[in-house]
């Protein structure tokens, strides 16, 4: 039998207390819930050790996957952070004046404004990405390579099934 954890003594005291519950459903959403406030901590820590907040390296990742010139309208970054527009003017503000990030003038939209990785930015983004796939690796080195390819899939199928199929 697998190692027990947090949850299965959560789940015990459920059976003793209502034995005709079934509670095996707090044994998938307690892990995913548990899990997702361990790994929050774990890549916060991660992150800190490079001077930056998880929501900068969020916004700098963005940036770099949507490839060359490396910028999106804050509307686009607004739908992968699911954060208020308040928020995102807030992190575009905070990242300018870390140099991380620079605000252009929309060629296609003379109100609109587009927030683009600076040089010292994409380098950043550049050096911290092999780090934080090894980082995250460590952090699933308890599952090997055909449990975490199980994972992944019931994983997507319980995401799809949650509405959660595209970023926009």
């Amino acid at each position: 039998m697998a190692d027990t954890d947090a949850v299965d003594a959560i789940i015990a005291m459920w059976a003793r207390e209502r034995p005709e519950l079934d509670a095996a459903p707090m044994g998938i959403v307690g892990r995913i819930s548990r899990l997702s406030r361990l790994l929050d901590r774990e890549l916060k820590d991660f992150f800190a050790g490079h001077g930056l907040e998880f929501w900068e390296f969020d916004v700098l990742a963005t940036l770099r996957r949507s490839g060359a010139p490396y910028e999106l309208s804050p509307g686009a970054l607004l739908k992968t952070a699911m954060v208020t527009s308040g928020a995102i003017t807030n992190r575009a503000d905070r990242m300018e004046a870390k140099g991380l990030v620079r605000r252009l003038r929309d060629p296609g939209d003379r109100r609109g404004v587009r927030i683009r990785l600076t040089p010292a930015g994409l380098e950043l983004i550049e050096e911290l990405m092999p780090k934080h796939v090894a980082n995250e690796r460590r952090l699933l080195a308890a599952l090997d390579a055909d449990a975490q390819g199980t994972l992944t899939d019931l994983l997507r199928t319980l995401a799809a099934g949650l509405g959660d199929t595209s970023l926009r």
